[in-house]
């Protein structure tokens, strides 16, 4: 593979890993595609995030998320444990910094289901390594139908998060990449494709310095010409 470590003419090829920022209103699918790249992408590991929200049916604490309460947040942030936090839909959430600094290092994808507070964060914290993918629903019918379709809401908070939907949205123009979010395996193979090519992006392959210096052999004399 053209992303995996080896060696060839003493070089080792270890790239630097990137940060993949998935963001979308609630309900447009980018928890869904997150899942799919992960069963898909051996290279990628998700951020798992600190929040201060209960979990929901079925959530796992240190799998889906760190669940802590608000003292415990608010010590995190004084310690600057967090690349990025910020609050979403009334809970806050955060990013570990140490977890995604060393995968960045050992040449690990890391990806994040954040919103575009912690998109904004992150860019300014580590542009060079960040890779931002905005995630549109086909319709405001789609989202809302999504929303209650997948029952973890109260028709309190459903009514909430499609408040938030335009405010949201405004921020797609801030993203690198925006994909429209139609049909599940065609947003996950676009959003490979993203993968697969800023991997290639030159700053993330630091050997290559090294790698090219066995084609710089010395100029020689032209070959003579045995005409005339």
């Amino acid at each position: 593979m053209l992303f995996s470590t080896g060696a060839t003419a003493g070089v080792r090829f270890q790239r630097r890993g990137l940060m993949l920022v998935l963001s979308s209103p609630s309900g447009a699918g980018k928890t869904t595609i997150s899942r799919r790249l992960l069963e898909l992408e051996p290279e990628l590991v998700m951020s798992v995030s600190v929040t201060t929200r209960p979990p929901r049916p079925g959530e796992v604490d240190g799998v889906d998320y760190f669940f802590v309460d608000g003292a415990t947040f608010d010590r995190m942030v004084e310690q600057r444990e967090f690349l990025e936090h910020a609050v979403v839909y009334g809970h806050r959430y955060g990013t570990p910094r140490k977890a995604v600094e060393q995968a960045l290092a050992a040449g690990r994808d890391v990806l994040f289901d954040i919103d575009w507070q912690g998109a904004q964060q992150l860019r300014e914290a580590a542009a060079d390594d960040v890779v931002t993918v905005f995630i549109l629903a086909p319709s405001l019918a789609v989202l809302e139908e999504r929303l209650r379709r997948r029952a973890q809401d109260s028709e309190d908070v459903v009514r909430y998060r499609l408040a938030q939907v335009a405010a949201d949205v405004t921020h797609w123009a801030e993203y690198e990449y925006v994909i429209v979010n139609a049909e599940l395996e065609a947003s996950v193979a676009a959003v490979r494709a993203i993968l697969a090519a800023e991997r290639l992006k030159r700053r993330r392959q630091p050997y290559l310095s090294e790698f090219v210096q066995q084609f710089r052999v010395p100029l020689a004399e032209p070959p003579r010409s045995e005409a005339g």
